[in-house]
């Protein structure tokens, strides 16, 4: 195939002769005719790397030839030239597999960018090393319908929806759809729209000029700019205040961003993923979430499905898990025994991947012998078919009656137990986690120091396996 050919069908002449002008310095040979029909014909006659097209023609309609080519040509990017303002049918054309869409009167820098990322796409897929991008575990059906669809998104630049539950990888799908398109040689820009403060989030998303406020002393790019060419990902959309909801629509309209104290807008070239883990329609219905937006972010649906939904993936994901963690800290991956396996089966994952991943990684500190019993899992007991329940109470404490308090002073002789008072931290707010990190490095630092550096007596003296000591020293940097 050609990948200089393009096919350009508009009914006027001087937008084909425009058009023809603009793509000449590219080094692309545009074949223009200003029907419907002489369009067919050449598609017939000759391979073209991009076609651009009106919607409205004189024998028919644009979105005809859209659907034509993407049932006859499926690798033949193609563009639609819609009227100003005209969102509704341009999120219809992407819907029927349009490669992008540009709005009368266009910039001919952005139809010269637009085309040259479709002439990318093909260059792209001629480079089929694919090694050391993330990738989806898992051969079941559902599995390979996700694969399938990703790769045929990644040939659009429509805005795509990725929803699921918590846990289920919509930012590893939104960076698969990146690094199968034409922008993956550019920047993937991830951003939790819930981590930015309200009042900070206009001039995070489009920056802002010098002295434009109170400690703006240069001037700042934002995620946009910073996006330049590549890819936004916009994780928990649903968070966005509706404000901020207003702003992100024009930007994504009108393709351009104005800076805080900017008095012009700057064009950006950005591809917008989203993802959520919450129902949009019915926060539109609610009112917490503009109609508007809603429609042009989710111009097409991507389902990251629930761990529960392929549960036969389990032993790969498992595996690859295990060997990934085994390669942090330099030990050889332990092997789940079948009742760990089977415990694993048998367990609903309320928080899917992600919580396998926790499970296994607690599992692999606590395992001997490099084997993971049921027990190592931590599941839930009813759900777990390795573990034992824990025996009931022998009485409970009724309801009205308060229980006898408990002392904590010991009937011992002041000479030989002297009680000390133990401090109570306090974690910091929203940081719990470096919290207990913390506490987990301090103690195992005491336990280093009181045996003289003998790892194995300070993992006798904190009560766990030399394997799990080696693993935590590594994890907290510590080796």
């Amino acid at each position: 195939m050609d990948a200089c050919n393009a096919l350009i069908v508009d009914d006027e002449a001087d937008i084909r002769e425009l058009i023809e002008i603009t793509l000449l310095p590219l080094g692309v040979t545009c074949y223009p005719v200003e029907n419907l029909s002489e369009a067919l014909l050449l598609l017939k006659r000759h391979s073209f790397a991009f076609c651009i097209t009106d919607l409205r023609l004189p024998d028919g309609n644009g979105l005809e030839l859209v659907a034509h080519i993407q049932k006859h040509y499926p690798n033949l990017p193609v563009a639609v030239i819609t009227a100003h303002g005209n969102v509704e049918s341009a999120v219809e054309a992407l819907k029927l597999g349009a490669f992008d869409f540009v709005s009368k009167p266009f910039e001919l820098a952005m139809l010269r960018g637009m085309v040259t990322t479709a002439l990318r796409l093909n260059r792209n897929e001629e480079r089929t090393n694919t090694s050391g991008r993330p990738t989806l575990l898992g051969h079941s059906a559902v599995i390979d319908n996700v694969r399938q669809l990703i790769a045929k998104l990644a040939r659009s630049q429509a805005p795509i929806l990725i929803s699921g539950e918590s846990g289920t990888g919509k930012e590893l799908g939104a960076r698969m759809i990146h690094l199968s398109g034409p922008r993956a040689d550019k920047p993937f820009v991830p951003v939790n729209c819930g981590a930015i403060p309200e009042h900070l989030m206009e001039s995070e998303f489009f920056g802002y000029k010098k002295g434009s406020f109170t400690g703006a002393t240069q001037d700042k790019s934002g995620l946009f700019q910073a996006a330049q060419g590549g890819t936004l990902f916009l994780d928990e959309v649903a968070d966005l205040p509706i404000p901020m909801q207003v702003k992100l629509l024009r930007a994504i309209q009108e393709r351009a961003v104005r800076p805080v104290g900017a008095q012009i807008e700057v064009a950006t070239d950005v591809r917008i993923l989203s993802a959520t883990h919450k129902n949009l329609a019915v926060l539109v219905q609610q009112g917490n979430f503009r109609q508007d937006l809603f429609y042009r972010l989710n111009v097409i649906d991507l389902r990251m499905p629930s761990l529960r939904e392929h549960p036969q993936d389990i032993p790969e994901l498992v595996e690859s898990i295990l060997e990934r963690l085994s390669r942090q800290v330099g030990l050889p991956p332990p092997r789940l025994v079948p009742t760990a396996l089977a415990a694993l089966a048998a367990y609903a994952f309320p928080g899917n991947i992600r919580e396998l991943e926790n499970i296994l990684e607690r599992a692999f500190t606590l395992c001997e012998g490099g084997l993971i019993q049921a027990d190592d899992l931590l599941l839930p007991v009813e759900l777990n078919p390795g573990r034992t329940p824990a025996p009931a109470p022998a009485a409970a404490t009724p309801i009205h009656q308060a229980p006898e308090p408990i002392s904590v002073r010991p009937e011992a002789p002041r000479g030989e137990f002297e009680p000390r008072t133990v401090p109570i931290l306090q974690p910091p707010s929203g940081n719990l986690e470096g919290y207990l990190e913390e506490i987990e490095r301090t103690a195992i630092l005491r336990a280093l120091e009181s045996t003289r550096y003998n790892k194995t007596a300070a993992a006798e003296k904190l009560g766990i396996s030399f394997r799990a000591l080696r693993y935590r020293l590594k994890k907290l940097g510590l080796d």
